[in-house]
């Protein structure tokens, strides 16, 4: 499992153990209503209080160098809601950028014939 997809207390944004903070950077919920979901549960169900702390004890807290921006935050954010949604969107990124460097190859050997000559022979 890549150290990106697992999930870890998040000690740094957490008010108790972190781990309410863990569960929503793990699945990109707002932290305040994960708070509020297990407020809820804790009045309606009960034994919250038991689980959050095996949670607790048995996770591991989140290394501090895990992200470098949140741009990296919200990709592994996504991959972990949805891989599949997140390999497609990755691939239409490369075939944007593949259609643009086409579109600049095709610029330059067009103005220039010894490098379109060139270009060809390597194909």
């Amino acid at each position: 499992m890549s150290v990106h997809t697992r999930f870890y207390r998040d000690k740094a944004n957490g008010k108790l153990f972190g781990v309410c903070a863990g569960l929503a950077d793990y699945t990109g919920i707002d932290v305040l209503w994960v708070r509020v979901a297990m407020l809820a549960l804790t009045f309606t169900v009960g034994f919250t209080f038991p689980l959050y702390f095996a949670i607790a004890i048995l996770s591991e807290s989140r290394p501090r160098e895990l992200y470098t921006d949140s741009a990296e935050q919200r990709f592994w954010q996504g991959v972990r809601q949805s891989p599949t949604r997140t390999t497609r969107e990755v691939r239409a990124r490369f075939r944007d950028i593949d259609r643009r460097l086409a579109a600049v190859e095709d610029y330059y050997v067009s103005s220039n014939p010894r490098l379109s000559a060139e270009i060809e022979q390597l194909r």
